[in-house]
């Protein structure tokens, strides 16, 4: 039996030659969206892409990334929590810097946000 399935595989490979080679599709480009377009995606893990409006870091050691303008009239809030504060070190830099953010859309008083705990999670242009 076992030499039977050995040879029924080998007849497939050799008759099927794309079965033979095991090359993992490229993954499609994740398209970035706008700053004022992530509420539409509350729930999903999207790309957001836009300028740094403010980078402010208040006493409880949360620092508010905001895009789209100044709080509180900003489009979207990247949110870094104390916990998580040392893995971005520089953060005060990307003020006025064009930055890509991913990760799951939250709503926040209204507003959409995404809480960073990955410094992979945002790169500057």
């Amino acid at each position: 039996m076992k030499t039977l399935v050995l040879a029924l595989c080998a007849f497939c490979l050799a008759t099927t030659p794309a079965l033979a080679q095991t090359q993992t599709p490229a993954a499609p480009a994740t398209q970035a969206i706008a700053p004022a377009d992530a509420k539409a995606h509350v729930g999903q893990t999207v790309t957001v892409e836009g300028a740094v409006s403010d980078v402010n870091t208040v006493r409880t050691g949360v620092t508010f990334i905001d895009l789209g303008g100044k709080f509180p009239d900003n489009a979207f809030t990247a949110v870094i929590l104390s916990d998580d504060a040392g893995k971005f070190p520089n953060v005060a830099a990307l003020n006025g810097k064009t930055v890509v953010i991913t990760g799951k859309v939250v709503l926040y008083k209204g507003k959409p946000q995404v809480v960073l705990n990955d410094a992979a999670q945002i790169t500057a242009k």
